[in-house]
């Protein structure tokens, strides 16, 4: 258990990167605008919603610098465009807690869901959804008070926005944020939201993959093994 040294630096690096591709697409076409958002900038953003939840446990700078990992979430938060660190962290504690609890754990689909999206057409049209149903659903099963953290998010995250519209137009930000909602819905990096808990043998809520997405994804298939050892980096699952 304990900080990953590196991570600070592999996050700040994909987050320039992202700064970088915001002005290398601003002149392109709408065209590869989407496309270049959905097959490079979109899995860096995904990528990067995996660093926030590594940092969700106080692994970049460790426990007794929590505020810090706080800060540095909304850093990592940039690139993808709307506020989200801060609510990630207020959800994401009860996830741990009360893993597949009804009205509890926000990260489970609701019975409506597994009621209407029943056949492989319609879980098509749930996996192309399902950026929407992440952000929505904690607001329906489990509302809670929006925090002072989370309203520096937003104000940290739109006066970004902002700046970068300012200087290179909106193309950039369509770039960001049509990214990571493609890249969190029908794209092969998303297959680790059922790979996680999707339950496909009864009684088991936690399944782990250990392939080769792993390297972009902050080992975040470990995650029996993250859900024994929360405190311990994704870097270092592993070795668990």
């Amino acid at each position: 258990m304990g900080h990953d040294p590196q991570l600070k630096w592999v996050v700040s690096g994909m987050v320039l990167t992202q700064l970088l591709a915001c002005y290398m697409v601003h002149e392109l076409s709408w065209k590869w605008v989407l496309f270049w958002a959905y097959a490079f900038g979109g899995c860096i953003n995904h990528s990067l919603t995996l660093a926030i939840h590594d940092i969700s446990h106080n692994v970049a700078f460790g426990t007794k610098r929590a505020r810090w990992n706080r800060w540095f979430a909304m850093f990592a938060n940039l690139p993808i465009g709307l506020p989200y660190s801060a609510s990630f962290k207020k959800y994401h504690i009860d996830h741990h807690r009360y893993l597949g609890g009804d009205g509890l754990d926000v990260d489970i689909p609701t019975d409506i869901e597994g009621w209407f999206f029943c056949t492989p057409a319609r879980k098509v049209v749930w996996l192309f959804l399902q950026p929407l149903f992440y952000a929505l659903r904690p607001l329906v099963v489990n509302p809670k008070p929006v925090t002072k953290l989370e309203m520096l998010n937003a104000a940290v995250q739109f006066v970004v926005d902002i700046i970068i519209y300012y200087f290179w137009g909106l193309k950039p930000i369509v770039y960001l944020i049509a990214g990571s909602i493609l890249c969190m819905g029908l794209h092969p990096i998303s297959g680790h939201f059922i790979a996680e808990h999707y339950m496909f043998m009864k009684g088991h809520e936690t399944y782990s993959y250990y392939g080769p997405l792993n390297l972009i994804t902050f080992n975040v298939g470990y995650h029996m093994e993250h859900h024994d050892f929360p405190s311990i980096p994704g870097s270092k699952l592993p070795e668990v």
